[in-house]
Protein backbone atom coordinates (compact mmCIF):
# COMPACT_ATOMS: atom_id res chain seq x y z
CA UNK A 1 0.00 0.00 0.00
CA UNK A 2 1.12 3.45 -1.28
CA UNK A 3 2.31 6.55 1.50
CA UNK A 4 -0.54 8.24 0.31
CA UNK A 5 -3.28 4.98 0.28
CA UNK A 6 -1.67 4.52 4.33
CA UNK A 7 -2.71 7.77 5.12
CA UNK A 8 -6.24 8.40 3.59
CA UNK A 9 -7.51 4.59 5.05
CA UNK A 10 -6.03 5.49 8.13
CA UNK A 11 -7.23 9.22 8.65
CA UNK A 12 -10.68 7.44 7.37
CA UNK A 13 -10.64 4.92 10.37
CA UNK A 14 -9.46 7.73 12.67
CA UNK A 15 -12.07 10.64 11.64
CA UNK A 16 -14.94 7.65 11.47
CA UNK A 17 -14.49 6.89 14.94
CA UNK A 18 -13.75 9.97 16.22
CA UNK A 19 -17.25 11.37 14.66
CA UNK A 20 -18.85 8.07 16.32
CA UNK A 21 -17.62 9.03 19.78
CA UNK A 22 -18.56 12.34 19.20
CA UNK A 23 -21.91 11.77 18.83
CA UNK A 24 -22.28 9.08 21.78
CA UNK A 25 -20.46 11.77 23.82
CA UNK A 26 -23.18 14.71 23.03
CA UNK A 27 -26.38 12.13 24.29
CA UNK A 28 -24.22 10.93 27.11
CA UNK A 29 -23.64 14.48 28.10
CA UNK A 30 -27.21 15.36 27.90
CA UNK A 31 -27.74 12.21 30.37
CA UNK A 32 -25.39 13.62 32.48
CA UNK A 33 -26.77 16.80 33.22
CA UNK A 34 -30.42 15.60 33.24
CA UNK A 35 -29.51 13.01 35.96
CA UNK A 36 -27.01 15.34 37.93
CA UNK A 37 -27.98 18.73 37.24
CA UNK A 38 -25.81 21.74 36.49
CA UNK A 39 -24.33 21.66 39.81
CA UNK A 40 -23.36 18.26 39.47
CA UNK A 41 -21.97 18.59 35.81
CA UNK A 42 -20.11 21.46 36.51
CA UNK A 43 -18.30 19.58 39.63
CA UNK A 44 -17.57 16.56 37.05
CA UNK A 45 -15.84 19.07 34.90
CA UNK A 46 -14.14 20.78 37.13
CA UNK A 47 -11.98 17.49 38.21
CA UNK A 48 -11.18 17.22 34.43
CA UNK A 49 -7.87 20.22 34.48
CA UNK A 50 -6.26 17.79 37.17
CA UNK A 51 -6.40 14.80 35.44
CA UNK A 52 -5.62 16.25 31.83
CA UNK A 53 -2.61 17.50 33.72
CA UNK A 54 -1.78 14.03 35.03
CA UNK A 55 -2.11 12.58 31.53
CA UNK A 56 0.07 15.51 29.79
CA UNK A 57 2.53 14.67 32.80
CA UNK A 58 2.34 10.83 32.36
CA UNK A 59 1.43 9.73 28.61
CA UNK A 60 1.04 12.12 26.25
CA UNK A 61 4.34 12.88 25.33
CA UNK A 62 5.63 9.52 25.71
CA UNK A 63 2.82 8.52 23.35
CA UNK A 64 4.14 10.97 20.32
CA UNK A 65 7.70 10.13 21.12
CA UNK A 66 6.97 6.08 20.90
CA UNK A 67 5.15 6.72 17.65
CA UNK A 68 7.81 8.95 15.66
CA UNK A 69 10.34 6.40 17.23
CA UNK A 70 8.81 3.32 15.71
CA UNK A 71 8.25 4.23 13.36
CA UNK A 72 11.49 5.36 12.33
CA UNK A 73 13.11 1.47 13.32
CA UNK A 74 10.37 -0.05 10.95
CA UNK A 75 11.53 2.23 8.48
CA UNK A 76 14.66 0.90 8.85
CA UNK A 77 13.71 -2.94 9.44
CA UNK A 78 14.74 -2.70 13.27
CA UNK A 79 11.49 -3.89 14.56
CA UNK A 80 13.11 -5.52 17.57
CA UNK A 81 14.15 -2.31 18.61
CA UNK A 82 11.08 -0.90 17.93
CA UNK A 83 8.84 -3.23 20.49
CA UNK A 84 12.37 -2.53 22.77
CA UNK A 85 10.57 1.47 22.89
CA UNK A 86 7.02 0.30 23.15
CA UNK A 87 8.37 -2.03 26.54
CA UNK A 88 10.57 1.40 27.87
CA UNK A 89 7.67 3.51 27.16
CA UNK A 90 5.25 1.47 28.67
CA UNK A 91 7.41 1.22 31.73
CA UNK A 92 8.03 4.75 32.71
CA UNK A 93 4.58 5.91 31.70
CA UNK A 94 2.93 3.25 34.34
CA UNK A 95 5.76 4.36 36.75
CA UNK A 96 4.96 8.08 36.40
CA UNK A 97 1.47 7.40 36.46
CA UNK A 98 1.74 5.20 39.53
CA UNK A 99 3.51 8.49 41.45
CA UNK A 100 0.35 10.17 40.13
CA UNK A 101 -1.86 8.16 41.67
CA UNK A 102 -0.59 7.80 44.78
CA UNK A 103 0.17 12.09 45.12
CA UNK A 104 -3.33 12.43 43.82
CA UNK A 105 -4.86 10.20 46.99
CA UNK A 106 -2.47 12.12 49.58
CA UNK A 107 -3.36 15.26 48.24
CA UNK A 108 -6.90 15.33 47.14
CA UNK A 109 -8.44 17.60 49.76
CA UNK A 110 -5.94 20.11 49.47
CA UNK A 111 -6.13 20.18 45.66
CA UNK A 112 -9.69 20.43 46.04
CA UNK A 113 -10.01 22.85 48.56
CA UNK A 114 -7.21 25.16 47.54
CA UNK A 115 -6.96 24.67 43.73
CA UNK A 116 -9.95 23.55 42.61
CA UNK A 117 -12.19 25.81 45.34
CA UNK A 118 -14.73 22.81 46.23
CA UNK A 119 -14.02 20.35 49.01
CA UNK A 120 -16.36 18.30 47.01
CA UNK A 121 -14.04 17.53 44.26
CA UNK A 122 -12.11 15.49 47.61
CA UNK A 123 -14.33 12.30 46.76
CA UNK A 124 -14.25 12.56 42.78
CA UNK A 125 -10.62 12.65 42.66
CA UNK A 126 -9.22 9.45 44.61
CA UNK A 127 -11.49 7.11 41.97
CA UNK A 128 -10.59 8.92 39.38
CA UNK A 129 -6.72 8.46 40.05
CA UNK A 130 -7.16 5.07 39.36
CA UNK A 131 -7.73 5.59 35.72
CA UNK A 132 -4.37 7.09 34.93
CA UNK A 133 -2.30 3.62 34.95
CA UNK A 134 -4.75 2.70 32.17
CA UNK A 135 -5.06 5.63 30.81
CA UNK A 136 -0.68 5.50 30.35
CA UNK A 137 -0.76 1.74 28.96
CA UNK A 138 -3.67 2.27 26.60
CA UNK A 139 -1.52 5.82 25.30
CA UNK A 140 1.86 4.16 24.98
CA UNK A 141 -0.05 1.24 23.17
CA UNK A 142 -1.42 3.78 20.58
CA UNK A 143 1.41 5.11 20.17
CA UNK A 144 3.33 2.45 18.84
CA UNK A 145 0.07 0.99 16.14
CA UNK A 146 0.09 4.58 15.07
CA UNK A 147 4.13 4.32 14.52
CA UNK A 148 3.38 0.93 12.95
CA UNK A 149 0.62 2.49 10.68
CA UNK A 150 -2.14 0.49 12.38
CA UNK A 151 -4.96 2.54 13.02
CA UNK A 152 -7.46 -0.58 13.92
CA UNK A 153 -6.29 -1.28 17.63
CA UNK A 154 -6.63 2.62 18.60
CA UNK A 155 -9.82 3.18 16.92
CA UNK A 156 -11.75 0.51 18.39
CA UNK A 157 -10.51 0.68 21.83
CA UNK A 158 -11.39 4.25 21.76
CA UNK A 159 -14.83 3.32 20.70
CA UNK A 160 -14.68 0.46 23.62
CA UNK A 161 -13.49 3.29 26.22
CA UNK A 162 -16.46 5.16 25.25
CA UNK A 163 -19.18 2.30 25.22
CA UNK A 164 -18.07 1.08 28.39
CA UNK A 165 -18.13 4.26 29.93
CA UNK A 166 -21.53 5.06 29.18
CA UNK A 167 -23.01 1.75 29.69
CA UNK A 168 -21.61 1.09 33.49
CA UNK A 169 -22.46 4.71 34.29
CA UNK A 170 -26.33 3.78 32.91
CA UNK A 171 -25.65 0.59 34.79
CA UNK A 172 -24.90 2.23 37.63
CA UNK A 173 -27.70 4.62 37.91
CA UNK A 174 -30.46 1.71 36.76
CA UNK A 175 -28.63 -0.03 40.46
CA UNK A 176 -29.49 3.02 42.47
CA UNK A 177 -32.21 3.77 40.64
CA UNK A 178 -33.93 0.58 41.84
CA UNK A 179 -32.76 0.60 45.24
CA UNK A 180 -34.34 3.93 45.70
CA UNK A 181 -30.90 5.45 47.02
CA UNK A 182 -29.62 9.12 45.56
CA UNK A 183 -27.78 9.00 42.74
CA UNK A 184 -24.00 11.05 42.90
CA UNK A 185 -21.84 11.77 40.55
CA UNK A 186 -19.47 10.01 41.91
CA UNK A 187 -20.72 6.99 39.22
CA UNK A 188 -19.42 8.75 36.23
CA UNK A 189 -16.12 9.13 37.56
CA UNK A 190 -16.52 5.62 37.67
CA UNK A 191 -17.46 5.22 34.60
CA UNK A 192 -14.36 6.81 33.21
CA UNK A 193 -12.50 4.94 35.20
CA UNK A 194 -13.80 1.46 34.03
CA UNK A 195 -13.80 2.84 30.13
CA UNK A 196 -10.32 3.28 30.82
CA UNK A 197 -9.44 -0.06 31.90
CA UNK A 198 -11.36 -2.25 29.28
CA UNK A 199 -9.80 -0.06 26.88
CA UNK A 200 -5.97 -0.48 28.09
CA UNK A 201 -7.48 -4.16 28.47
CA UNK A 202 -8.86 -4.39 24.82
CA UNK A 203 -5.77 -2.82 23.19
CA UNK A 204 -2.85 -5.04 25.21
CA UNK A 205 -5.22 -8.29 24.33
CA UNK A 206 -5.60 -7.43 20.18
CA UNK A 207 -1.96 -6.11 19.73
CA UNK A 208 -0.87 -9.62 21.08
CA UNK A 209 -3.43 -11.52 19.28
CA UNK A 210 -2.45 -9.72 15.67
CA UNK A 211 1.12 -9.41 16.26
CA UNK A 212 2.41 -11.29 19.70
CA UNK A 213 4.58 -7.96 20.05
CA UNK A 214 3.78 -8.17 23.72
CA UNK A 215 4.31 -12.01 23.72
CA UNK A 216 8.69 -11.14 22.66
CA UNK A 217 9.64 -7.80 24.08
CA UNK A 218 12.73 -8.25 25.54
CA UNK A 219 15.40 -5.64 26.78
CA UNK A 220 19.25 -6.01 28.24
CA UNK A 221 20.30 -2.92 30.44
CA UNK A 222 22.50 -1.84 27.40
CA UNK A 223 19.52 -1.82 25.12
CA UNK A 224 17.39 0.28 27.98
CA UNK A 225 19.83 2.79 27.84
CA UNK A 226 20.18 3.44 24.04
CA UNK A 227 16.36 3.36 23.59
CA UNK A 228 16.15 5.65 26.67
CA UNK A 229 18.49 8.16 25.41
CA UNK A 230 16.80 8.05 21.71
CA UNK A 231 13.02 8.35 23.64
CA UNK A 232 13.92 11.36 26.33
CA UNK A 233 14.81 14.02 23.69
CA UNK A 234 11.53 13.91 21.98
CA UNK A 235 9.31 13.16 25.19
CA UNK A 236 10.81 15.66 27.08
CA UNK A 237 9.95 19.10 25.02
CA UNK A 238 6.17 17.29 24.23
CA UNK A 239 5.43 16.36 27.63
CA UNK A 240 6.68 20.11 28.36
CA UNK A 241 4.37 21.41 25.69
CA UNK A 242 1.06 19.63 26.79
CA UNK A 243 1.64 20.47 30.43
CA UNK A 244 1.73 24.30 29.08
CA UNK A 245 -1.10 24.07 27.02
CA UNK A 246 -3.14 22.34 30.38
CA UNK A 247 -1.80 25.05 32.55
CA UNK A 248 -2.68 27.66 30.31
CA UNK A 249 -6.58 25.91 29.90
CA UNK A 250 -6.72 26.68 33.89
CA UNK A 251 -5.29 29.85 33.70
CA UNK A 252 -7.78 30.62 31.14
CA UNK A 253 -11.19 29.26 32.72
CA UNK A 254 -9.57 31.09 36.19
CA UNK A 255 -9.01 34.37 34.74
CA UNK A 256 -11.33 35.31 31.61
CA UNK A 257 -14.60 35.62 33.80
CA UNK A 258 -12.52 37.97 36.20
CA UNK A 259 -11.25 39.98 33.48
CA UNK A 260 -14.26 40.38 31.85
CA UNK A 261 -15.13 41.68 34.79
CA UNK A 262 -12.91 44.66 34.39
CA UNK A 263 -15.37 45.49 31.37
CA UNK A 264 -18.37 46.11 33.81
CA UNK A 265 -19.68 43.07 33.11
CA UNK A 266 -21.59 41.36 36.44
CA UNK A 267 -20.24 38.15 37.58
CA UNK A 268 -23.36 36.26 36.62
CA UNK A 269 -22.89 38.20 32.86
CA UNK A 270 -18.80 37.00 32.75
CA UNK A 271 -19.39 33.81 33.71
CA UNK A 272 -22.33 33.33 31.21
CA UNK A 273 -20.51 34.96 28.24
CA UNK A 274 -17.60 32.73 28.92
CA UNK A 275 -20.27 29.90 28.71
CA UNK A 276 -21.27 30.59 25.28
CA UNK A 277 -17.77 30.75 23.91
CA UNK A 278 -16.27 27.23 25.81
CA UNK A 279 -19.62 25.62 25.57
CA UNK A 280 -21.03 26.50 22.00
CA UNK A 281 -19.12 28.61 19.75
CA UNK A 282 -15.70 26.54 20.24
CA UNK A 283 -16.83 23.21 20.00
CA UNK A 284 -18.93 24.16 16.38
CA UNK A 285 -15.08 25.36 15.71
CA UNK A 286 -13.28 22.38 16.92
CA UNK A 287 -15.70 20.14 15.55
CA UNK A 288 -14.40 19.20 11.95
CA UNK A 289 -10.58 18.92 13.49
CA UNK A 290 -11.43 15.83 14.04
CA UNK A 291 -10.41 15.16 10.93
CA UNK A 292 -7.60 16.83 10.45
CA UNK A 293 -6.55 15.37 14.00
CA UNK A 294 -6.59 12.12 12.04
CA UNK A 295 -4.62 13.44 9.71
CA UNK A 296 -1.75 14.57 11.87
CA UNK A 297 -1.56 11.23 13.60
CA UNK A 298 -1.01 9.86 10.64
CA UNK A 299 1.37 12.08 9.09
CA UNK A 300 4.36 11.72 11.69
CA UNK A 301 5.21 8.24 11.42
CA UNK A 302 5.30 8.86 7.54
CA UNK A 303 7.68 11.83 7.90
CA UNK A 304 9.64 9.78 10.36
CA UNK A 305 9.65 6.95 7.55
CA UNK A 306 10.97 9.42 4.89
CA UNK A 307 13.19 11.53 6.71
CA UNK A 308 15.16 8.00 7.06
CA UNK A 309 15.45 7.76 2.92
CA UNK A 310 16.47 11.49 3.00
CA UNK A 311 14.40 12.08 0.11
CA UNK A 312 13.81 15.59 -0.03
CA UNK A 313 11.29 15.65 -2.57
CA UNK A 314 8.72 13.30 -1.31
CA UNK A 315 8.76 14.96 1.86
CA UNK A 316 8.02 18.33 0.35
CA UNK A 317 5.50 16.39 -1.89
CA UNK A 318 3.77 15.08 0.97
CA UNK A 319 3.74 18.59 2.88
CA UNK A 320 2.39 20.26 0.68
CA UNK A 321 -0.65 18.03 -0.53
CA UNK A 322 -1.87 17.24 3.28
CA UNK A 323 -1.28 21.11 4.58
CA UNK A 324 -2.87 21.98 0.90
CA UNK A 325 -5.92 19.73 1.90
CA UNK A 326 -6.21 21.03 5.57
CA UNK A 327 -5.93 24.82 4.24
CA UNK A 328 -8.53 23.95 1.54
CA UNK A 329 -10.46 22.10 4.48
CA UNK A 330 -10.30 25.01 6.77
CA UNK A 331 -11.15 27.71 3.96
CA UNK A 332 -14.58 25.78 3.38
CA UNK A 333 -15.26 25.74 6.87
CA UNK A 334 -14.61 29.44 7.39
CA UNK A 335 -17.23 30.09 4.53
CA UNK A 336 -19.61 27.89 6.09
CA UNK A 337 -19.64 29.08 9.45
CA UNK A 338 -19.81 32.55 8.31
CA UNK A 339 -22.87 32.03 6.57
CA UNK A 340 -24.31 29.70 8.89
CA UNK A 341 -22.97 31.00 12.06
CA UNK A 342 -25.80 32.83 13.12
CA UNK A 343 -27.68 30.81 12.28
CA UNK A 344 -26.28 27.82 14.29
CA UNK A 345 -26.06 29.85 17.72
CA UNK A 346 -29.72 30.98 17.33
CA UNK A 347 -31.23 27.54 16.36
CA UNK A 348 -28.87 25.21 17.67
CA UNK A 349 -28.05 27.00 21.34
CA UNK A 350 -30.81 29.37 21.33
CA UNK A 351 -28.10 32.30 21.54
CA UNK A 352 -27.24 34.86 19.46
CA UNK A 353 -23.93 35.52 21.06
CA UNK A 354 -22.82 32.17 20.12
CA UNK A 355 -23.68 32.98 16.81
CA UNK A 356 -21.55 36.43 16.50
CA UNK A 357 -18.89 34.29 18.27
CA UNK A 358 -18.53 31.65 15.59
CA UNK A 359 -18.91 34.42 13.13
CA UNK A 360 -15.68 36.14 14.22
CA UNK A 361 -13.72 32.39 15.03
CA UNK A 362 -14.55 31.16 11.87
CA UNK A 363 -11.68 33.15 10.11
CA UNK A 364 -9.20 31.40 12.37
CA UNK A 365 -10.36 27.89 10.59
CA UNK A 366 -7.61 27.81 7.55
CA UNK A 367 -4.72 28.63 10.41
CA UNK A 368 -6.17 26.06 12.75
CA UNK A 369 -6.54 22.93 10.76
CA UNK A 370 -3.22 23.72 8.88
CA UNK A 371 -1.14 24.27 11.54
CA UNK A 372 -2.10 20.65 13.19
CA UNK A 373 -0.59 19.45 10.07
CA UNK A 374 2.38 21.35 10.23
CA UNK A 375 3.19 20.85 13.46
CA UNK A 376 2.89 16.90 13.01
CA UNK A 377 5.52 17.43 10.44
CA UNK A 378 8.19 19.10 12.36
CA UNK A 379 7.33 16.32 15.52
CA UNK A 380 7.69 14.03 12.69
CA UNK A 381 11.42 15.28 11.79
CA UNK A 382 12.66 14.73 15.39
CA UNK A 383 12.17 18.88 16.02
CA UNK A 384 10.06 18.78 19.16
CA UNK A 385 11.62 21.84 20.67
CA UNK A 386 10.67 23.81 17.90
CA UNK A 387 6.74 22.39 18.69
CA UNK A 388 7.45 23.42 21.87
CA UNK A 389 8.37 26.69 21.40
CA UNK A 390 6.10 27.69 18.71
CA UNK A 391 3.12 26.46 20.78
CA UNK A 392 4.75 28.27 23.60
CA UNK A 393 4.35 31.57 21.74
CA UNK A 394 0.95 31.37 20.21
CA UNK A 395 -0.05 30.23 24.02
CA UNK A 396 1.44 33.60 25.33
CA UNK A 397 -0.14 35.23 22.91
CA UNK A 398 -3.55 34.05 24.24
CA UNK A 399 -2.28 34.75 27.69
CA UNK A 400 -1.79 38.50 26.60
CA UNK A 401 -4.72 38.73 25.03
CA UNK A 402 -6.80 37.39 28.24
CA UNK A 403 -4.87 39.93 30.45
CA UNK A 404 -4.65 43.09 28.53
CA UNK A 405 -7.17 43.08 25.75
CA UNK A 406 -10.40 41.80 27.77
CA UNK A 407 -10.56 44.78 29.91
CA UNK A 408 -10.60 47.43 27.32
CA UNK A 409 -12.27 45.50 24.34
CA UNK A 410 -14.45 42.90 25.98
CA UNK A 411 -14.36 39.45 24.88
CA UNK A 412 -13.67 40.14 21.70
CA UNK A 413 -10.46 41.21 23.05
CA UNK A 414 -9.68 37.81 23.43
CA UNK A 415 -11.27 36.65 20.37
CA UNK A 416 -8.70 38.90 18.07
CA UNK A 417 -6.14 37.10 20.66
CA UNK A 418 -6.62 34.19 19.61
CA UNK A 419 -7.33 34.74 15.82
CA UNK A 420 -3.51 35.99 15.98
CA UNK A 421 -2.20 33.15 18.04
CA UNK A 422 -2.99 30.42 15.10
CA UNK A 423 -1.54 32.59 12.09
CA UNK A 424 1.33 33.81 14.04
CA UNK A 425 1.71 30.05 15.09
CA UNK A 426 1.46 28.99 11.16
CA UNK A 427 4.02 31.73 10.33
CA UNK A 428 6.56 29.98 12.49
CA UNK A 429 5.93 26.68 11.50
CA UNK A 430 6.57 27.29 7.61
CA UNK A 431 9.44 28.93 8.88
CA UNK A 432 10.65 26.26 10.87
CA UNK A 433 9.84 23.78 7.97
CA UNK A 434 11.93 26.12 5.22
CA UNK A 435 15.06 25.59 7.23
CA UNK A 436 14.76 21.95 7.81
CA UNK A 437 14.12 20.85 4.72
Amino acid sequence: MSRKQTIIRGTFILTATGFLCRFMGFFYRIFLSHTFGEEGVGLYQLIFPVYSLCFALTAAGLETAISRTVAQKVSLGRKKEARQILLLGLVLSVLLSCVCVLFLQGNAAYISEKLLGDPRCEPLLIPLSYALPFAAIHSCICGYCYGMKETKIPALSQVVEQVTRILSVYVFYLILMKKGEDIPITIAVLGLVIGEMLSALYAAKSLTRSTHVLAHLNITYTDFLHRFKELMPLSLPLTANRVLINLLQSIEAISIPARLQLHNHSTSEALSIYGVLTGMALPCILFPSAITSSISIMLMPTVAEIQTTNNRDDMLNIIKKVAGSCFILGLGCCFIFLVLGGWMGTVLFGSSTAGKFIITLAWMCPFLYTNSALLSVINGLGKTSYTFLINSFGLLIRIASVFAAIPLFGIQGYLWGMLASQLIVSICAAIVLKKEI
